[in-house]
């Protein structure tokens, strides 16, 4: 056996474990939420020391990281993936797509969808590790943003941006590697919070006994969305 072999061995051995301690973890998180997880409870459950575990995550919080990581990452992909699907020219079905692509995704995965939208858990501050995921789905929407045209949104504003807005956007270009119009990436922005805000309120119950179920008014929402880009014209 050659030294490739063994390191091949382990490696493999290695990504099965996280892989178990991930599906673990995620049944605890459903279970009993985020503030509950324990590295311990998950090394007792897979019948292992607790040592064996703490080299890969020594305390909750890493643990807690890397799931929070692992669901910005899975999430980005379902957007990026669904976005890619459409032609490049159909500006308004991209943007569709993008909104049921988080919509069904959080849907499937709602206990996923609380862990990085929800309530922040008690004692935890996430580090910078997470920005790179996090952004993933904010990407997308603002290239996005750079193909729609300046002249199109029936939204903008009548008054010049405020010029603390307009260099948050500017970065916002700069974080994309693009330059879209502010006014449309301001635009973006809030539909962007809009979207999120609805699918908040659908998976946490605010819509229950009022619009239940939100299809026909998700519908109506990404409908006046690409209405007030004029995309639709």
């Amino acid at each position: 056996m050659t030294d490739e072999e063994p390191r091949g061995i382990r490696a493999r051995a290695r990504a099965e474990l996280l892989r178990d301690v991930s599906r673990i973890a995620r049944s605890h998180l459903a279970a009993s939420g985020a503030a509950e997880l324990s590295v311990r409870a998950i090394a007792r459950e897979l019948g292992l020391a607790s040592s064996a575990l703490y080299r890969y995550y020594p305390s909750r919080d890493a643990l807690l990281t890397q799931l929070i990581i692992d669901t910005y990452d899975e999430l980005g992909a379902a957007v990026e993936g669904a976005e890619a699907d459409v032609d490049r020219s159909d500006v308004a079905g991209r943007f569709a797509a993008i909104c049921h692509a988080v919509r069904d995704w959080a849907r499937a995965n709602p206990h996923e969808y609380a862990l990085i939208y929800g309530s922040p858990v008690l004692g935890y501050a996430a580090p910078d590790d997470t920005i790179e995921s996090a952004l993933r789905v904010a990407r997308v929407l603002i290239v996005l943003a750079a193909d729609i045209d300046p002249s199109g949104p029936l939204l903008r504003s009548r008054a010049p941006l405020d010029p603390t807005l307009a260099e948050q956007l500017a970065g916002a270009n700069d974080l994309a590697g693009v330059d879209a119009d502010l006014d449309v990436l301001a635009l973006g922005v809030e539909l962007w919070a809009q979207l999120f805000g609805f699918v908040s309120f659908e998976l946490f119950g605010t819509f229950h006994n009022a619009f239940d179920p939100a299809d026909a008014l998700f519908e109506h929402q990404v409908a006046m969305a690409i209405q007030a880009f004029g995309l639709d014209r």
